[in-house]
């Protein structure tokens, strides 16, 4: 069998039966989740298809819940057309041919599903995994700042020109009514690699305007963003983003969005390694496809519960498997409002163009959040920025708040002095083998045979090169995971003290056997020169995710 190995390969792990408890947590405390939601869509079990979609829907069309339908390879609905779809309707995405559906800038879809009888796109594979089919993309003619109109034809590999008609979307309707989408569910989309690179989303909504209601929507597990928003003015309420890879919410090019009411909960061994975040807030990706004459990106939230599901924040932390909640780019407007952001590092990040200057500040408004157990508030790209971005944030004013494990919530204001001391000790350096330093915090790194001479800037990378290295060389596929199919990416972290020794190794992945096999890979490392601290040898904690996969 051959052996496929990536260091810092992330892939999809999720143990559900762990999450039991929260899941039902989560839908006690919110009764609106109630009936139509499902944190576990694996264990559904669908009909057959008894009818299939395919290629170009001409005229209108109804699909009814007595019937299960497959998509098939790319499907689109044409200018004019309308979709209509019974609630409780079952449509499933075919995983060879990586479907997708595609509703046409001037056509609409009806899919208006019930609390008690939603609407449900799915997998049709029998272990069903994120990024097994494409997912739903509604294009209208409501404004982007964008020059001219935007495409989406190179989502689709191998499109068939008579199919470009169908990917335009853009225009200069605001009130642009692309239909209906209420109570559905939309489960393992985000097709990887369309031809430009990337992933599809969940649910990608384009140059939609205002009067197309997109109400209680869950998406689980996409392999991309779970919902992305590009320009247009559509407003959601009542979503739902569980285990996506991407960002939960990405809104970019002169969205012009409200998101009410709505819940995204990560999970650090799912997330991709960019480094997804809850909410990504942009106007641009390149400066030069855009007018920036236009209004940029501007987003309402409001009552939004943003959550971490870190089983070891600590040790995920350390590891750099968490980032921040939020991102806000540069050119952007946002408000948001009565909220809660839950472990993240740090729960804001500005872009570091964003200055930290009346005009700037009063077009990010943060107010009435409560950050809990977040390593850092409201921070700059531009760690110049961050003591303003503070001063500001903590002003008591703004009702912003932040809480640790179960100790009451405290005003940033009064919580800056000792964050800071916090930080200050962090920096301190103690020799004693019982405490170990962060890699990030030593000035350079513990030495390999083979990195002697090089500089402090340089130690680090020469440390990490030569870790990969030594992985790939005493790698081995433990036979049992092998035979039993099991595969999936363990978190090794062990550390290495003050005279150069690996010591306390262990580990965290989705089988023993691969635990005990990247435990043995550690256990071979070299004795080394120490790492060092305002130039004394200290101990440094140090972690590794290592890949296993079977092909």
């Amino acid at each position: 069998m051959k052996n496929f190995f990536t260091i810092f390969w992330i892939f999809f792990l999720l143990i559900h039966s762990a999450n039991a408890q929260q899941e039902k947590e989560i839908i006690t405390k919110n009764v609106w989740l109630k009936n139509w939601t499902d944190f576990k869509p694996n264990l559904a079990d669908h009909n057959e298809p008894s009818h299939i979609l395919t290629g170009e829907i001409v005229e209108d069309i109804k699909l009814y819940k007595k019937e299960t339908y497959l998509l098939l390879g790319h499907v689109f609905v044409k200018e004019g057309v309308t979709l209509t779809i019974e609630p409780g309707t079952i449509i499933i995405g075919d995983y060879d041919t990586k479907a997708s559906l595609t509703i046409a800038k001037g056509a609409s879809i009806i899919a208006d599903g019930l609390e008690t009888d939603p609407i449900v796109f799915t997998s049709n594979r029998s272990v069903k995994k994120a990024g097994d089919w494409g997912g739903i993309i509604l294009l209208g003619d409501a404004p982007l700042n964008k020059f001219g109109r935007g495409s989406v034809a190179s989502f689709y590999s191998e499109l068939e020109p008579k199919f470009y008609k169908n990917t335009n979307y853009g225009g200069e309707n605001v009130v642009s009514n692309s239909g209906i989408l209420r109570f559905v569910r939309i489960e393992y989309a985000g097709k990887k690699e369309y031809t430009a690179g990337g992933s599809f989303s969940g649910l990608f909504l384009a140059g939609v305007g205002n009067e197309t209601i997109v109400e209680n929507i869950m998406i689980s597990y996409s392999a991309g963003d779970s919902f992305k928003v590009f320009g247009g003015e559509v407003h959601l309420k009542n979503m739902v983003s569980y285990g996506a890879a991407g960002n939960d919410f990405s809104f970019n090019f002169g969205a012009k969005s409200h998101l009410i009411n709505s819940l995204a909960i990560r999970f650090p061994y799912s997330s991709n390694s960019r480094g997804a975040r809850c909410l990504n807030i942009k106007s641009y990706n390149k400066k030069e496809e855009v007018d920036f004459s236009k209004k940029g990106t501007s987003l309402v939230a409001e009552n939004l519960k943003l959550i971490n599901n870190s089983k070891d924040l600590e040790f995920d932390i350390q590891a750099g498997l968490i980032k921040e909640g939020i991102y806000v780019g540069h050119n952007t407007s946002v408000s948001m409002n009565k909220s809660v952001i839950s472990s993240f590092k740090p729960g804001v990040i500005l872009e570091d163009k964003i200055l930290s200057n009346l005009e700037n500040l009063e077009k990010i408004k943060i107010t009435d959040i409560h950050f809990k157990n977040c390593e850092g508030y409201v921070l700059s790209k531009n760690d110049s920025n961050d003591l303003a971005l503070e001063n500001w944030y903590a002003n008591k004013a703004f009702l912003n708040a932040f809480s640790v494990g179960n100790r009451p919530k405290i005003f940033i204001a009064d919580a800056k002095t000792a964050e800071k001391e916090n930080k200050i000790a962090k920096n301190k350096v103690t020799i004693n083998k019982d405490t170990a330093i962060p890699f990030d915090f030593i000035d350079k790194a513990p030495t390999f045979p083979g990195c002697e001479g090089v500089t402090k800037e340089e130690s680090k990378k020469c440390f990490k090169k030569e870790m990969r290295l030594h992985i790939i060389e005493h790698f081995r596929y433990p036979e049992e995971a092998q035979n039993n199919n099991i595969e999936g990416r363990v978190f090794v972290m062990f550390d290495i003290n003050y005279t150069g020794s690996i010591t306390n190794i262990r580990s965290r992945g989705p089988h023993k056997s691969l635990e005990q096999e990247a435990e043995r890979i550690i256990k071979l490392l070299p004795k080394m020169q120490p790492a060092k601290k305002q130039g004394q040898p200290v101990k440094v904690v140090f972690g590794i995710p290592i890949a296993f996969k079977s092909l």
